[in-house]
C-alpha cells in the first residue's frame, strides 16, 4: 500500500497517535470524532508531540507543518468515504464497535480495508458485521503510538492473505514492526500484560505494599522500565478493566477476574493520567 488516504475513527490517545504516525510518514489522514472538543484535543496532542520531536532534533519545523497539513478533521463518518484504509480507534465496547463497523462498511468503497485498533475484542466478530469480512483486520498499535515499534496484526477467521500482506507492508512503511497474531481474546501482549497489571492491583488492594513500592519492586526485580501500576495509569484504568472483562467472559477462568479495587477506581472516575488521578496523581 503506497501513499493512500488513511481514515482514523477516534481522536483520543490512540487515534491521534495513529494519525500522527501516518501523517508524519507522508500519508493523507482523515481523523474523525463525535465532538469538536475531542478533535481539538487530538490536534493539540499531535502538535505537542511533534514539538518534542523537533526539540530532540528528530524532525524539522517543516516536517511538523507538513504532517499537520496532511491531517483533515471532521465530525462526520461520511468524511471517511474515500479512504483506502479506515482504522477504528473508538472506546473498547463491543456493541459500539459492531455498530461502527456496519456503518463504515456501508459508506466505504468496496476495496477499502476496515481495521480495528481494539486491544481485546474479536476481529472475527467485527468482520461478521460487514459485507467484506475478508477485508477486516486488527491493527493493534501500542501507546504512545509514535514511539512504540510494535503493531499486532490480528487475522480474523475471514481475513484474506491479501489483506494481511497489505497491512504488513503498511506497518513496515511507517516504521513499525508487525507481528502476526491469530484472533483470540487479548491477542498476545494484552493476554499477558493485562493480567500482570491486574495482579499488581490485587496486591495493592490486599495491602502487600504501597503503589510506589510495588512499582519499584517490579522495576528493580524484573528490570521493567515502568512499574505495572504506573503503566496502568498511562494506558487507562477503564481500558485495563475492559480488557480483563473480555478475558474473563471469554475464557470463564477465574484467573482473569478483575481486581475489586480496579472496578472501584473506575467507578470513582480515577482512570489514570487522562483524569489526573489513578494509582498515582498527575
Amino acid at each position: 500500500m503506497t501513499k493512500q488516504k488513511i481514515g482514523v475513527l477516534g481522536a483520543g490517545t490512540m487515534g491521534n497517535g495513529i494519525s500522527q504516525t501516518f501523517s508524519l510518514c507522508g500519508y493523507d489522514v482523515v481523523m474523525v470524532d463525535i465532538a469538536q472538543a475531542a478533535v481539538d484535543r487530538g490536534l493539540k496532542t499531535i502538535s505537542g508531540s511533534l514539538d518534542r520531536l523537533i526539540k530532540k532534533e528528530k524532525i524539522s519545523e517543516a516536517d511538523k507543518a507538513g504532517a499537520l497539513g496532511r491531517i483533515q478533521t471532521s465530525l462526520e463518518l461520511s468524511a471517511l468515504a474515500d479512504c483506502d484504509l479506515i482504522i477504528e480507534a473508538a472506546v473498547e465496547q463491543l456493541d459500539l464497535k459492531l455498530d461502527l463497523f456496519a456503518k463504515l462498511d456501508a459508506l466505504a468503497r468496496p476495496g477499502t480495508i476496515l481495521a480495528s485498533n481494539t486491544s481485546s475484542i474479536s476481529i472475527t466478530r467485527l468482520a461478521a458485521a460487514t459485507s467484506r469480512p475478508d477485508r477486516v483486520v486488527g491493527l493493534h498499535f501500542f501507546n504512545p503510538v509514535p514511539l512504540m515499534a510494535l503493531v499486532e496484526i490480528i487475522r480474523g477467521l475471514q481475513t484474506s492473505d491479501e489483506t494481511y500482506a497489505a497491512m504488513e507492508a503498511l506497518a513496515k512503511a511507517v516504521g513499525k514492526t508487525p507481528v502476526q497474531v491469530r484472533n483470540s481474546p487479548g491477542f498476545v501482549v494484552n493476554r499477558m500484560l493485562c493480567p500482570m497489571m491486574n495482579e499488581a492491583i490485587f496486591a495493592l488492594g490486599e495491602g502487600l505494599a504501597s503503589a510506589a513500592e510495588i512499582d519499584e519492586a517490579m522495576k528493580l526485580g524484573a528490570n521493567h522500565p515502568i512499574g505495572p501500576l504506573a503503566l496502568c495509569d498511562m494506558i487507562g484504568l477503564d481500558i485495563e478493566l475492559a480488557v480483563m472483562q473480555v478475558l474473563f467472559e471469554s475464557f470463564k477462568d477465574p484467573k482473569y477476574r478483575p481486581a475489586p479495587l480496579l472496578v472501584e477506581m473506575v467507578e470513582a472516575g480515577y482512570l489514570g493520567r487522562k483524569t489526573g488521578r489513578g494509582f498515582f496523581s498527575y
